[in-house]
């Protein structure tokens, strides 16, 4: 009986966005790996049962953080602006959202379950598209490469997520640039002279901006004329 009264309490005082907001904290900074129910039920003070009554397995849990960072992304998007620039501000958003949390970009990958913040997400870069001229299967098709792009660009930062320190990440560019400046030139001349270009880590925005400028031209270019 004083189980059950403790359960119920724990409940009571444990509501589910508590429980997914700790989680995702876990998760970006220990990695999604690290949590456990078990585990986040000990950073919560309760026991895992007290989890259980909210998700029934660790899938369910991550459906919920996934459809969280979903809800982070904006899509108030001004629908005065033109469509590349609504486009932008979607991607610019998930980009942004992915960076804040280093758990996202593994969790959105791997979320099979979606949820109302995805739909939403998605229904708004849909009708931006469906605006732009392209049909339902174009429309589709961009907005998921959308969605990887983001990914992919957070995910392959340079220099991000390595696990180094300053002072070896600064130490690991040195070698490379080292390693490529001194490739024979009459058999690599364009790599000798991009050596500090292709092994730079010091400038991650410009990462990022490349990289949307670079989707963002390609839809335009795909986009029905008149």
């Amino acid at each position: 009986m004083a189980a059950a009264k403790t359960g119920d309490a724990e409940r009571t005082r444990l509501s589910r966005s508590a429980v997914v907001d700790r989680a995702l904290e876990l998760a970006d900074s220990h990695g999604i790996e690290a949590l456990t129910i078990r585990r986040l039920a000990t950073e919560l003070g309760v026991t895992p049962m007290a989890l259980y009554w909210h998700f029934r397995s660790k899938e369910e849990l991550i459906a919920a953080l996934a459809d969280r960072i979903w809800g982070e992304i904006h899509t108030d998007v001004d629908s005065a602006a033109a469509w590349p620039r609504q486009l932008r501000g979607m991607l610019e958003s998930l980009i942004a959202v992915l960076r804040t949390h280093p758990s996202a970009s593994q969790m959105l990958a791997r979320s099979e379950k979606l949820g109302p913040s995805h739909w939403q997400a998605t229904e708004t870069a849909l009708g931006i598209l469906r605006g732009a001229g392209f049909d339902t299967w174009q429309a589709s098709e961009i907005a998921r490469s959308a969605l990887w792009t983001g990914l992919m660009l957070v995910m392959s930062e340079p220099g991000a997520g390595s696990g180094l320190t300053d002072a070896e990440r600064a130490e690991h560019q040195r070698r490379k640039q080292v390693e490529l400046a001194s490739l024979p030139p009459d058999r690599f001349p364009r790599l000798v002279e991009a050596a500090v270009p292709m092994t730079s880590c010091d400038n991650p925005e410009l990462h990022y901006r490349f990289g949307v400028d670079l989707f963002i031209a390609g839809v335009e270019a795909l986009a029905p004329r008149g």
